[in-house]
């Protein structure tokens, strides 16, 4: 069986002029894993040997510090005189390329699900000092061919904005540079804004927003001109799209969004506007992220726990009247409002009404055994609850489960504080 290192390779995934990427398998972890090698004649006599080693070493040194649920992780490297290959996560849904040909063309919802979770990742990135560089449809992968769960990769031509060394220059993809870029001026997260509203606009209309025969009349354009609006190309692209990758794709930084997450705000709020009614249909991962982020009880936790959440809470819509959960029933659950009003009901008497962001239930959790509700929680109008079970709670990270235990101690301190007052009056 063929090897490269320790890892069995299974098939050829893709190959480009200066490298290669395999599926293999690693028998001590007992994974699959992608493998992307230089071609031995690269290594070994091209005369840009070095800078293909750097820029796997980059990718290597780089992503393998960022730790997100949309970027893929780095596992391994070896980079030497004879060989050079990372490996990393497989992700087997593909890239983005193909949904940028007209006739493959993603729903809009799809579309903006896709996008939010790369502005959220590129922030992460950001965050920990990160600006890639080189985002493109290429660069974007798929968990599944037909989902819209995603992992940004290929941080080879990354900058690290706190590094104080030579970094390499000219890198990156023409098509999908910033003005800066193009420009060989000094880049930030910015130029990422950029390039992901090119991505926006060409999944969007199935072209580029800037198209030519040369490179230098490509260059040009991009430092010269402000990219047209996807509904010049595409009639029903929607007004809000059209203002996204407009304020994405400004030329002057000044007037282009200057953080991820005014990107990703516009983005959520696209989506909403979509869907604004209370529907059975459970909410979309950018729609969950964006609740939970606005509350108070999660303002401590960070995007990776928030996403986190997003992936192991249910969502339910209940209809006016309905019993959330009842006096004196057992539990091992608790629960957030999401939207709409519920009813706090003891023996028959109001002991409070809960809205968007309050948490109940989960008194259940510090019983012993399953502890028995005191109170019944009913719905008044139609409204959506996070539920989160004990068990989903004790697999989640110690960073979630420390942020947790800490938002439930202000809850119940909030409560006391506020009995005391009903207590001894004003």
């Amino acid at each position: 069986m063929e090897r490269i290192g320790k890892y069995e390779i299974r098939r050829l995934l893709g190959e480009g002029s200066t490298s290669a990427v395999y599926l293999g398998f690693d028998p001590f972890t007992q994974r699959d894993v992608a493998i992307k090698r230089l071609h031995p004649e690269v290594t070994r006599n091209s005369s840009r040997a070095t800078l293909y080693r750097q820029l796997l070493l980059n990718e290597a040194v780089l992503a393998g510090q960022l730790h997100h649920p949309h970027i893929a992780q780095i596992h391994d490297a070896v980079i030497d005189e004879d060989d050079a290959y990372v490996v990393m996560e497989y992700v087997p849904g593909g890239t983005l390329e193909p949904f940028t040909d007209p006739a493959r063309l993603l729903p809009f919802e799809r579309l903006i699900e896709i996008i939010f979770k790369c502005t959220r990742a590129l922030d992460y990135a950001h965050l920990q000092g990160i600006t890639h560089r080189d985002v493109k449809p290429a660069n974007i992968l798929l968990t599944s061919p037909d989902g819209q769960d995603i992992k940004v990769s290929d941080f080879g031509a990354a900058l690290f904005t706190a590094s104080e060394t030579t970094q390499l220059a000219g890198l990156g993809s023409p098509a999908y540079m910033s003005p800066q870029q193009v420009r060989e001026l000094p880049v930030d997260h910015r130029t990422d804004i950029y390039s992901l509203g090119v991505v926006m606009f060409q999944l969007l209309t199935g072209r580029l927003p800037f198209e030519a025969t040369s490179n230098v009349n490509l260059i040009y354009q991009i430092a010269h001109h402000v990219p047209p609006p996807p509904s010049s190309v595409r009639p029903e692209v929607p007004p809000e799209l059209d203002a996204i990758v407009g304020r994405a794709t400004q030329r002057d930084l000044a007037d282009r969004y200057a953080t991820w997450a005014e990107f990703s705000h516009d983005l959520a709020e696209a989506y909403r506007n979509r869907d604004l009614a209370v529907s059975p249909r459970e909410p979309r991962d950018s729609e969950k992220f964006e609740r939970l982020r606005a509350f108070r009880f999660f303002r401590e936790f960070s995007d990776v726990e928030i996403w986190e959440i997003v992936r192991f809470a249910e969502w339910h819509l209940y209809p006016p009247g309905t019993v959330v959960m009842k006096e004196g029933e057992p539990g091992n659950h608790f629960c957030f409002v999401v939207q709409g009003t519920l009813r706090v009901v003891k023996g028959g008497h109001l002991l409070n009404v809960l809205t968007p962001g309050d948490c109940f239930g989960e008194m259940a959790l510090f019983s012993t055994g399953r502890g028995a509700r005191t109170a019944s929680v009913e719905a008044e109008d139609a409204t959506r609850v996070l539920t989160i079970r004990a068990p989903s709670l004790l697999r989640a990270s110690s960073e979630c489960q420390m942020h947790f235990y800490k938002g439930f101690l202000e809850v119940l301190a909030a409560r006391l504080t506020l009995a005391n007052r009903r207590i001894t009056g004003p």
